[in-house]
């Protein structure tokens, strides 16, 4: 038996996707946050998840619209994405200070990011308050993809992006593939590298 030590239990799912999200004021102004901590929760209707502390500048701007973008970042994103995560909206452009550029949404209310290969317009569908966090559930209402990670038969290649996650206070670039789904059980055999 493997020698174990007792952890923090906030810190066992790792690694975590490293997300942009992208929200804005009723006046307009816009903004980006870092988010670790969000995933897919449901598949019809299509959801996901981004859990965010109360103080965060984005909280209320996305409690006030009910609409945001999760922005997925690449490893040529990381000083932007760092950059978002320990600097706040309140006083100063993310965008303008991270030469990221801002692209009308689908919905017209929130901005998404140019650079991120994949963006996933959401509106907020319930709000669970969990104590540091509140969790927004919401539903995903359009999807943006570059084309060059879709391949012939119209897969959508992920590997390919250079995504980000993040485990224990280090990115970490995301691309291997390590085998299909039920490559296990297949007759076929599937290729893994």
């Amino acid at each position: 038996m493997m020698n174990k030590e007792k952890w923090k239990p906030s810190t066992l799912l790792n690694p975590v996707p490293v997300v942009l999200v992208t929200c804005q004021s009723k006046k307009g102004k816009p903004n980006i946050m870092t988010v670790a901590w969000a995933g897919t929760v449901n598949s019809e209707p299509p959801m996901l998840s981004i859990s965010i502390r109360k103080e965060r500048f984005s909280h209320a701007l996305i409690r006030e619209s009910g609409v945001f973008v999760v922005n997925l970042p690449t490893a040529k994103l990381l000083r932007a994405v760092d950059f978002c995560g320990v600097r706040s909206g309140k006083q100063l452009d993310k965008f303008k200070e991270t030469g990221l550029t801002p692209v009308a949404s689908a919905n017209g209310q929130v901005p998404f990011i140019r650079e991120c290969p994949v963006n996933i317009e959401c509106a907020v569908h319930q709000v669970v308050e969990l104590g540091s966090h509140d969790l927004f559930i919401a539903k995903i209402m359009a999807v943006h993809v570059d084309k060059t990670l879709i391949n012939r038969q119209g897969r959508l290649c992920l590997e390919k992006a250079g995504l980000i996650a993040f485990s224990h206070g280090q990115y970490i670039e995301l691309g291997r593939v390590l085998g299909g789904f039920g490559f296990s059980v297949a007759k076929k055999k599937h290729c893994v590298r």
